[in-house]
């Protein structure tokens, strides 16, 4: 379970571009300021935010040359694929400050808006679940161990643990 936790949390992190980790913890890393449905983002300052994870990323865990062009495939892709999953829930967003500022409460569109939401981050999850999976074949178990204990390391920094 510690390793799959581990990897989740690079992906998450690297992801967090995007803002899929500010959709799960409602924070961000890296446009942390607007959390996960602030204003839109050029998908090439995603680009850039992932490659300068992944190049951290690379060091911190000594990653080959050959896991290095298998790994910024499975990330890039999987941010350019959660991407548009952000602006929907950012879209939802402003459905329900809309409904929930009207003069009645329409109970129904509440339902149906959180039904969407769950929906979305069933998506989003599966995606990420996807990735995790990819890049967990990619690592060695060495370097799983040691991505591990450095995700601990920065957990407990952030206010986790």
């Amino acid at each position: 379970f510690f390793k799959r936790a581990a990897i989740a949390t690079l992906i998450g992190g690297i992801a967090a571009g995007i803002g899929i980790k500010a959709f799960a913890q409602g924070g961000g890393c890296g446009w942390h300021r607007g959390g996960f449905a602030a204003g839109p983002l050029d998908p090439a300052q995603v680009d850039e935010h992932v490659d300068r994870m992944l190049k951290h990323l690379y060091v911190e865990i000594d990653v080959t040359e050959e896991q290095k062009q298998k790994l910024a495939p499975i990330v890039k892709q999987a941010a350019k694929d959660l991407l548009p999953l952000r602006e929907r829930i950012r879209e939802a967003r402003g459905k329900a400050l809309e409904l929930l500022t009207q003069d009645s409460v329409d109970r129904t569109a509440i339902e149906a808006l959180r039904a969407e939401h769950l929906q979305l981050a069933e998506q989003a999850s599966r995606r990420v679940a996807q990735s995790l999976a990819d890049a967990a074949e990619v690592l060695t178990p060495a370097q799983r161990k040691e991505l591990a204990a450095r995700v601990e390391k920065y957990r407990r920094g952030w206010g986790h643990g």
